[in-house]
């Protein structure tokens, strides 16, 4: 993956239109490889964020959410060692292993994240978002009502909300679907995510 560092001036910047087969930038993708790649060029300061029409803050959340899931795919990604046609005749290729989602256990009393019975190190702030979002599936929060509702007050940079749902993630693992992006909105607790609650312990 490669992101194009942003300009100092606002705005956006579109780069050379896409020839297929062949990367934005000029880039050749490496011939026989199968390793992803990705090129984004955003040239939004952040001080300038703020002031985005809706339209450019929905596109601008978009593209944020694209480079977590490059990233997330990129580093999921194991290395093939020898293509499916070089396996020899008289052995046949591994089955796919079919992948199964892990499920998450709270322990409201406790404070602890348990995911298949193996603790997670969240913070208090981490703990409490994953919790308000569980407590209320299906239900999409704006950033100001996150803080209001788990940081308890209105804070300036609402940016940070999108700071800890990125290392909720991280820590959770990028396997286990969680909390889902609602452009131009905010958050909620993703439809398929596994997780559950116990208040008593």
């Amino acid at each position: 993956m490669s992101v194009s560092p942003a300009s100092s001036r606002a705005g956006w910047h579109t780069s050379q239109p896409a020839v297929p087969g062949r990367p934005p930038g000029g880039q050749r993708r490496p011939a026989n490889t199968a390793a992803p790649m990705l090129t984004v060029t955003l040239s939004i300061p952040l001080a300038c964020e703020e002031s985005l029409t809706p339209p450019a803050r929905r596109l601008l959340e978009a593209a944020r959410e694209m480079l977590e899931r490059g990233e997330a795919v990129i580093t999921s990604s194991v290395p093939v060692d020898r293509r499916p046609d070089s396996v020899p005749a008289n052995r046949a290729p591994a089955r796919a292993i079919s992948p199964t989602i892990p499920a998450l256990h709270i322990l409201a009393s406790s404070r602890s994240v348990l995911r298949d019975d193996e603790p997670l190190p969240l913070t208090r702030l981490e703990f409490d978002l994953l919790l308000h979002l569980v407590a209320h599936p299906r239900r999409v929060f704006t950033r100001l009502q996150l803080l209001n509702a788990v940081w308890g007050y209105e804070h300036a940079g609402v940016r940070t909300v999108d700071v800890h749902v990125r290392r909720l993630r991280g820590k959770v693992g990028v396997d286990v679907p969680l909390v889902t992006t609602v452009y131009g909105v905010g958050y909620r607790l993703a439809d398929d995510a596994r997780v559950t609650i116990d208040r008593t312990g």
